[in-house]
């Protein structure tokens, strides 16, 4: 199966890496592409196309000078120890060993805006560029124009390499830009919610985190089937199968504190 997640908006530049194999991103002619397109881009323009402070898309400008079609050692580190966020602390990958993150990467598919698509250990450069961002290109309007069908192409045959199941634990505006039209595996929707009074709701950081933890609970588990997923307990959580259906597993737990 493969686990498809969100990126973060949160990079880590200058934590040490491990020292482990590292790959090229599987689409950089079309980043070089959207590149392009973002070079053109005055700082002000940035900032509102993104709703950025103006230190973060002059961060972020100067990112897009320097950005390069190569990606080496000196100029890029691995998605997965550079993406921050939610996902990525419940993920908590360097707390994994080496043989884990060798399963995540023939495992995990990252969404980004810029790259399509990130397999853990590709190398990747800094930057900002959100799917949901309405970024104008020779393809169309949005970032979804823009990528098509490719992500959802490059999605199936990866997951054809297992046992075609795809598990989404990903964002809305991520996995919208996997085209379902032309996806061709089975998608299994993985859903976190927390007591509320007398219901359960999706608290979104909480969610975040939830997602991560899975997929490091699968790495660890070396999980094998699906099914396997709702045996899935980190962090209180507990399979609820009273309301989920074939394709849409909701797992539960008691409200925490914070």
């Amino acid at each position: 199966m493969l686990f498809v997640l969100s990126p973060a908006k949160s990079l880590d530049v200058e934590s040490p890496v491990p020292a482990l194999p590292t790959s090229d991103p599987p689409f950089v002619e079309y980043a070089a592409e959207l590149m392009a397109v973002l070079r053109t881009l005055s700082p002000q323009q940035v900032a509102a196309l993104m709703d950025l402070s103006d230190a973060l898309a002059a961060l972020n400008v100067a990112r897009y000078q320097t950005w390069q079609p190569e990606h080496t050692a000196a100029n890029s580190r691995p998605a997965i120890f550079t993406f921050n966020g939610d996902v990525y602390e419940g993920l908590d990958v360097r707390s994994l060993t080496p043989d884990d993150v060798q399963w995540l990467q023939t495992h995990v598919a990252i969404l980004s805006g810029l790259y399509g698509v990130l397999r853990p250990l590709d190398r990747m450069q800094p930057y900002r560029l959100e799917m949901g961002t309405r970024l104008a290109t020779a393809h169309g309007r949005t970032l979804y124009e823009f990528w098509g069908a490719r992500i959802a192409q490059w999605l199936d045959e990866r997951a054809a390499q297992d046992d075609g199941v795809v598990v989404n634990l990903a964002s809305e505006e991520y996995f919208k830009a996997v085209d379902r039209r032309a996806l061709r595996a089975r998608v299994v929707q993985c859903v976190f919610e927390e007591r509320r009074g007398a219901g359960y709701k999706i608290i979104s950081f909480a969610a975040k985190r939830a997602r991560g933890a899975m997929t490091r609970w699968a790495a660890q588990q070396r999980v094998q089937r699906v099914e396997d997923l709702q045996g899935f307990d980190a962090d209180g959580y507990r399979f609820a199968p009273e309301v989920s259906d074939a394709d849409r597993w909701v797992f539960r737990r008691e409200a925490r504190g914070g």
